[in-house]
């Protein structure tokens, strides 16, 4: 059939790995409330509560791997574009970290990210997280979990939908864009969302690199991190457009990346403000 825009997602399936004992506090309360009943596995190991899989282990936290029907497909597509392509650059947009630990991607991520490399793909450049991930050099190509924000211009967006309003009590037919994000900024969290209303202070968020990476045929051969800002303190019409870090700033900004990538045995050297990621 013609081709027609839509959406390529990459499913996960995600459990809970806990104590024995908790596994029965978590049966015991199950059996306490009443809620309706589900077919439960065989093994005394595994239970599902609440439409969610715990099971026992060592491994206490929460785990996730890639939906199989989703990994094949999209494997296949990079397969084949590595035929007709010279370089083949896989884009995933996705925003789950690890467990207490969200400067790391979630499993399912890294266990992706590494077969569209051995599939074909060039390099696998993570988006979503708004601020940098590590860098895992996998089999000698580059997988950045993610590069964070490079344009990032949300409070000069001209159109707000009317819930954007609401849910900071203002009014959709008197309350313009710019009134609505100062209000998003002071505004206080409410029960059962995030503890901050809005992320931006951070300075995480402000920081990035910009990947140069040089190939011969379709081997890497060099790879370079410019560092950048996005002018975190600048005026509103200013603020969230790239500019090169040099000085203290671009070291600031190497030795993150520098840190972050540290779980994956990559090597990143800051040479005169820009780092050299060791091949």
């Amino acid at each position: 059939m013609q081709g027609r825009p839509g959406l390529n997602p990459l499913r996960y399936k995600t459990w809970y790995q806990v104590a024995p004992e908790t596994l029965e506090k978590i049966k015991q309360i199950d059996a306490e409330i009443g809620f309706p009943e589900v077919v439960q596995p065989e093994t005394p190991d595994e239970y599902y509560f609440l439409r969610t899989k715990f099971v026992t282990g060592e491994e206490i936290g929460v785990h996730t791997t890639p939906n199989q029907t989703d990994i094949v497909r999209n494997l296949e597509s990079i397969r084949d574009a590595s035929r007709q392509a010279d370089w083949v650059l896989f884009s995933l947009h996705a925003h789950e970290g690890a467990w207490k630990d969200t400067e790391r991607p979630a499993d399912f991520m890294e266990e992706f990210a590494r077969a569209a490399i051995e599939a074909g793909a060039h390099t696998v450049i993570g988006h979503g997280h708004h601020a940098m991930r590590g860098i895992e050099v996998h089999d000698g190509r580059p997988i950045f979990y993610s590069l964070g924000n490079f344009i990032f211009q949300n409070e000069t967006v001209q159109k707000m939908p009317s819930d954007f309003y609401e849910r900071y009590n203002l009014d959709p037919y008197d309350g313009t864009p710019s009134q609505a994000y100062d209000t998003r900024q002071k505004a206080e969290a409410k029960p059962g969302y995030p503890q901050t209303p809005w992320f931006t202070d951070d300075r995480k968020y402000w920081i990035s690199i910009l990947p140069l990476m040089t190939f011969e045929g379709d081997i890497l051969t060099e790879l370079k991190l410019h560092p950048i800002e996005l002018g975190q303190h600048k005026p509103r019409s200013q603020r969230g457009r790239p500019t090169l870090a040099d000085g203290e700033l671009a070291d600031e900004i190497l030795e993150t990346i520098r840190k972050l990538s540290e779980p994956y045995g990559t090597e990143i050297n800051n040479e005169d403000g820009i780092g050299i990621v060791s091949i």
